[in-house]
C-alpha cells in the first residue's frame, strides 16, 4: 500500500516588522543645554533618513517658532521617514502640527494628554472625564488632517491601569491608528511593563491589525532599553527612542541599542527592523557633534570603547577569531577597528588611513586636516581613529568660519593675573586683542569675546580626552549663550587652552553667521 507523500516543509514564519520611531529632535533637543538651530535639526534628519528611520519626531510646533520652522523645513526636504509633530489636546497645539507638517510626504500628528493622578490633579487641574474628553476631541480634529494619529497617555505606568485601557479604547474609536504608553519617568520595571502591555495589546489593538501599539520610555532608573525591549515580547510594535540615549533626565531608550538588541538577537524577539545598521556610528557622531552631548566610552553600540579590546586573552581569542568576544561585528553598525596614525606618516598613508574609515574629503578639506593631523602628531606622537576623526569634524565644519584663530599666548602663575592674547583674522583683517581672566581658560573666553565683539555667558564645558598620558589628545565641547539663543562648539588639541580657544571660536562663529544672514534678511 503506497504511502502518503510526507508534508512539504513549511518555510520558516518572517519576523514582524518592528517601527523605530526616532525622537531624537523633539524629546532628545530637550535635554538640558541642547538648542539644535534649524540647520541642525535639518541635517540631523536627513541622517536618520539615511539610517532608515521609519518615523522622524521633528519636534513640537507649538512649543515655538523654532521649533515650527524646523518641522517645516524637515517635511518639506527630508524623504523617506513618516515626519511627526506632537501636539497637546488643545486644538491650537493640532493645527499647528498640521501647518508644520503640510508638505511631508506621509506625516503624523501624536497627540497626548497626562492620565496619571498627580498630573491631572497637580498639573493640569482637570478630573479623568475632563481629561477623557479633551483625548476625544484632540484626536478628532488630528484625523481630520491626517489618517496618520497617535495618541499617548503621558505618565502612563503611575496611571490607574483601568483609565489607561478607557483612555486608549476611546483613542482608537476617535481615529488613532497607533497607541504609544510611556513611561514618562522611568519608574516601571520589565516585568511590570510588560503586563501592561499585554493587557493593551488584547484589550485595546483586540486583533485590529490597523492599531500598532508602542512605547515611549525613559532611564530614570537605567531601564529604558529594558522595558522596551520587554514590551517587545509582550507584543508592542512600535519603539520610540533617540540616539545615544538622549533626552530628559536620565534620558530615553537608545536608538542603536534597540536596533542592534533586536538585529544581534532577531531569534529572541521574532521582530526585525528595516534600519540600515550601517548608518548608526555616523549617525551617533552627528548628534553628539551638534548637540554638544558627548557619547561615554563605554556607550553600548556607539561607544569608543564598543569594540576595543586590552585584556591579553581577549586580543589574542579576537585575532584568532572575531566572535571569541564580539556578538556584532564592528562593521555592521559603522565601526572599525581602532587605527593609529604618527608624526612620521605622510600624505599617501594619512589619505588611505580616511579611505578605510570610509571619510571623502575635498582637496582643501583634506589639506586642512592634513595639517591639522601634523601639528598634533609633532606633540602626541601618535593618533588614533577617534582623533583623526576629531580633526577631521573641527576643520571640516558644515560652515566656513568667519574669524579665525591663528594665535593664542598665555602668561600668568599662581602668583600673576592670567592674562590671554589672541590673534585672529576676520578677511583680511588681523587683530589680537589682550584679556585678564579668572584662569587661563576664562582669560581666552574674555580675549575672544572682544576680539569678536559679541559679549556671551559660558554655559556649559566640557574636556573629554582621546588618550592617556600627560600628552593627552582631548576634545573640547563649550555652549555659550547669547541672548535668547545658545550656541555649540568643539575643539580638538593636546592643550586644554588652546582646544578650550578653539571651542570657543566655533561657537562663536555660528552666533556672528547668525547675527550676519539676520542682518542680511533685514531681521533686527
Amino acid at each position: 500500500m503506497n504511502q502518503p507523500p510526507a508534508p512539504s516543509p513549511q518555510p520558516p514564519a518572517r519576523p514582524e516588522r518592528l517601527v523605530i520611531f526616532d525622537t531624537t529632535l523633539r524629546d532628545g533637543e530637550q535635554a538640558p543645554g541642547i538648542a539644535l538651530s534649524p540647520d541642525d535639526k535639518v541635517a540631523i534628519a536627513t541622517q536618520l533618513a539615511r539610517l532608515k528611520v521609519d518615523v522622524i519626531e521633528a519636534g513640537f510646533a507649538a512649543s515655538s517658532q523654532g521649533d515650527f520652522e524646523a518641522i517645516r523645513r524637515i517635511a518639506a526636504e527630508v524623504h523617506g521617514p513618516v515626519i511627526a509633530a506632537l501636539a497637546r489636546t488643545h486644538p491650537d497645539d493640532i493645527d499647528r502640527a498640521a501647518e508644520s507638517l503640510a508638505s511631508a510626504e506621509r506625516s503624523r500628528i501624536h497627540v497626548f494628554m497626562s492620565t496619571s493622578p498627580i498630573h491631572m490633579e497637580r498639573m493640569l487641574n482637570i478630573t479623568p472625564s475632563e481629561a477623557l474628553a479633551s483625548i476625544i476631541e484632540g484626536v478628532s480634529r488630528a484625523k481630520t488632517y491626517s489618517d496618520d494619529v497617535e495618541f499617548s497617555p503621558q505618565d502612563a505606568t503611575r496611571s490607574d491601569p483601568d483609565f489607561v485601557i478607557e483612555t486608549c479604547k476611546a483613542a482608537v474609536a476617535a481615529g488613532a491608528t497607533t497607541i504609544n504608553i510611556p513611561d514618562t519617568v522611568g519608574y516601571s520595571m520589565p516585568s511590570e511593563f510588560a503586563s501592561l502591555i499585554e493587557r493593551v495589546v488584547r484589550e485595546v489593538r483586540n486583533g485590529d491589525e490597523r492599531v500598532i501599539i508602542s512605547t515611549h520610555c525613559h532611564n530614570d532608573l537605567g531601564m529604558a532599553v529594558a522595558n522596551s525591549l520587554a514590551a517587545i515580547g509582550a507584543g508592542a510594535r512600535q519603539i520610540e527612542c533617540a540616539v545615544n540615549g538622549i533626552g530628559e533626565r536620565a534620558g530615553n531608550t537608545s536608538t542603536e541599542e534597540i536596533i542592534m538588541a533586536v538585529r544581534t538577537r532577531g531569534d529572541h524577539f521574532g521582530v526585525d527592523v528595516g534600519a540600515d545598521t550601517t548608518q548608526i556610528f555616523e549617525t551617533s557622531r552627528l548628534v553628539s557633534r551638534l548637540t554638544g552631548y558627548p557619547v561615554q566610552f563605554n556607550k553600548a553600540v556607539v561607544g569608543r570603547n564598543a569594540f576595543a579590546h586590552e585584556a591579553g586573552i581577549h586580543q589574542h581569542g579576537v585575532l584568532k577569531h572575531r566572535e571569541t568576544y564580539e556578538i556584532m561585528d564592528p562593521a555592521t553598525v559603522g565601526q572599525r577597528s581602532l587605527l593609529v596614525l604618527g608624526k612620521h606618516s605622510g600624505r599617501a598613508a594619512f589619505a588611505d588611513t580616511l579611505d578605510k574609515m570610509g571619510v571623502v574629503l575635498e582637496d582643501v578639506e583634506f589639506q586642512r586636516a592634513f595639517d591639522r593631523f601634523k601639528e598634533l602628531a609633532d606633540r602626541k606622537g601618535e593618533i588614533g581613529e577617534e582623533g583623526l576623526r576629531g580633526i577631521i569634524e573641527e576643520e571640516t565644519g558644515i560652515a566656513a568660519d568667519v574669524v579665525k584663530l591663528v594665535g593664542l599666548h598665555l602668561k600668568g602663575g599662581d602668583q600673576e593675573t592670567p592674562v590671554a592674547t589672541v590673534r585672529v583674522t576676520r578677511g583680511d583683517e588681523p587683530i589680537e586683542v589682550s584679556a585678564e581672566g579668572d584662569g587661563m581658560v576664562n582669560a581666552a573666553f574674555v580675549a575672544l569675546q572682544d576680539a569678536f565683539g559679541i559679549p556671551a555667558t559660558l554655559l556649559d564645558y566640557r574636556v573629554v580626552p582621546y588618550t592617556a598620558g600627560a600628552d593627552a589628545m582631548a576634545e573640547v565641547s563649550v555652549i555659550i549663550q547669547i541672548g535668547p539663543t545658545t550656541y555649540s562648539g568643539r575643539g580638538v588639541s593636546t592643550d586644554v587652552v588652546e582646544g578650550s580657544a578653539r571651542a570657543f571660536v566655533a561657537a562663536l562663529n555660528k552666533a556672528l553667521t547668525a547675527r550676519n544672514g539676520a542682518l542680511a534678511s533685514g531681521d533686527s
